[in-house]
């Protein structure tokens, strides 16, 4: 059995909403056990990007101003983004997306921030979260590869987490 095969997420506890009239923030926090750099690295680096993340990207993102187009997996659409804020090893925001890292300890407490749509709010969560558990594994070394789209949506731990958000979130999928 691979590693890919062995992985099951855990429980839907790693997100909530912060709400502010129609706009929704999905909130997502993991705790990793690697340093700041070393996370800072796998969320700017594309090459580290591609391992993990819902989007590809055509530059590093740890410039501040820089615009860099993000391809989102599955949908084929591409976004050319401003890098907002760009404080390494700490703070990294661009377009709806906002990641803060924490040292804690030997590891590091990262912290996302993505306003979405409503209606997709449980499927952000679903997606993210797996995103967080395949870059630990990504960061210990011992790599599963990307589970994002299509290819996260046929996964039965996407369809549990997702309804497990949405109850929690008290919102519909569409």
């Amino acid at each position: 059995m691979s590693l890919r095969e062995e992985y099951h997420p855990g429980p839907a506890d790693m997100a909530h909403v912060e709400k502010d009239g129609d706009k929704w923030t999905l909130v997502l926090v993991k705790q990793l056990r690697y340093p700041p750099e070393k996370v800072w690295d796998a969320l700017t680096d594309p090459a580290q990007l591609r391992e993990w993340a819902p989007f590809y990207s055509d530059r590093n993102l740890g410039t501040p101003g820089s615009s860099v187009n993000l391809t989102w997996v599955g949908t084929g659409a591409t976004v050319e983004t401003k890098v907002t804020q760009a404080h390494p090893p700490h703070v990294l925001e661009l377009g709806d997306i906002r990641w803060e890292l924490e040292a804690v300890g030997q590891g590091t407490r990262l912290k996302l921030w993505h306003t979405i749509d409503r209606r997709f709010i449980s499927w952000g969560a679903a997606g993210w979260h797996i995103s967080f558990d395949v870059l630990d594994r990504l960061l210990s070394g011992t790599p599963i590869g990307r589970i994002v789209g299509p290819d996260a949506m046929k996964y039965e731990g996407w369809q549990r987490l997702k309804a497990e958000y949405a109850k929690q979130f008290g919102s519909d999928s569409p």
